[in-house]
């Protein structure tokens, strides 16, 4: 295994595991803890995630200047190129909605769920496969 596919590698499996623990372990969790309200979840939600996709972008970065180094076989580069475009349409089209939402109910108002949510949630899974994907084929590069 050479130099790029081990960092590139490490950046996946960091990347996988982080959304794996705050996506589907941390989010819903958090609103069975005694005394959580949806309004507290929420503001505890979104400075984790702002963190959890801020860590997203950096992972992401690497990957990308970890395979510029040496290309890898296309279809590393597809399903890396899936991971990123999903994580880049959460940031762009589906957390600006998000947000509108959850500034909505922190400042009290009573608001129906987003299907905005149910977005986010469809592209972590897109994510969570092309991350395994992705570091699947780095590990045999």
């Amino acid at each position: 295994m050479t130099a790029a596919a081990a960092t590139a590698a490490a950046a996946v499996f960091v990347w996988l595991g982080m959304v794996i623990a705050i996506s589907f372990l941390e989010a819903p969790v958090k609103f069975r803890a005694p005394g959580v309200t949806v309004r507290i979840g929420l503001g505890i939600g979104r400075l984790v995630f702002r963190a959890l996709n801020s860590a997203e972008a950096v992972l992401a970065a690497i990957l990308v200047v970890a395979v510029a180094t040496r290309l890898p076989p296309a279809r590393v580069l597809a399903a890396g190129a899936v991971a990123i475009a999903a994580l880049l349409c959460q940031l762009a089209l589906v957390r600006p909605r998000l947000t509108r939402r959850s500034d909505r109910v922190l400042a009290g108002e009573d608001v129906p769920r987003s299907p905005a949510h149910h977005a986010y949630i469809g592209l972590e899974l897109v994510k969570v496969v092309a991350l395994l994907v992705t570091g699947g084929l780095l590990l045999a590069w």
